[in-house]
């Protein structure tokens, strides 16, 4: 058991340093994920709807496409990075565009859960889901480049 124990850490040390700064965003993305998926699940009865398993293989694809653009995220960051130091520019961030879509995607996914659990029957605050959209529109307009970019 203590060796089982010292490989989970060794793992998850070695990708949150590997990470950085992103880590905390990609562990709250897969816990919403998977909150997301389970809550879907319990759920689909009361919208009577069946569950299949190729939905739920959609489902899960879905998820780790989500992954996918959070990686697509780091990737233009490496190449802003790469670009600043050719041109003699230090860069002094690292997964900014990352950590943005990790974020825009962690409020997708509460926003979902929230639908989910209100579809359930569990009253929702009134506050919450007006809270979360409107985090999401801050981020979205801070990330928004001029429409001559577009």
């Amino acid at each position: 058991m203590n060796r089982v124990k010292a490989l989970f850490t060794a793992f998850f040390s070695a990708l949150a340093g590997w990470l950085g700064i992103l880590a905390i965003p990609m562990l709250i993305l897969v816990l919403c994920n998977l909150i997301d998926y389970a809550t879907g699940l319990a759920a689909s009865p009361y919208r009577k709807q069946k569950i299949d398993s190729y939905k739920s293989f959609r489902g899960i694809v879905k998820k780790v496409c989500m992954w996918l653009l959070v990686g697509i995220g780091a990737i233009v960051d490496w190449l802003i990075i790469y670009a600043g130091e050719t041109a003699g520019i230090t860069v002094p961030i690292t997964f900014l565009i990352a950590c943005i879509v990790a974020i825009w995607l962690i409020c997708n996914e509460i926003i979902s859960i929230l639908e989910n659990i209100n579809d359930i029957g569990v009253k929702l605050p009134p506050f919450l889901k007006p809270l979360v959209k409107n985090i999401k529109k801050q981020v979205e307009d801070k990330a928004t480049i001029g429409d001559e970019y577009q």
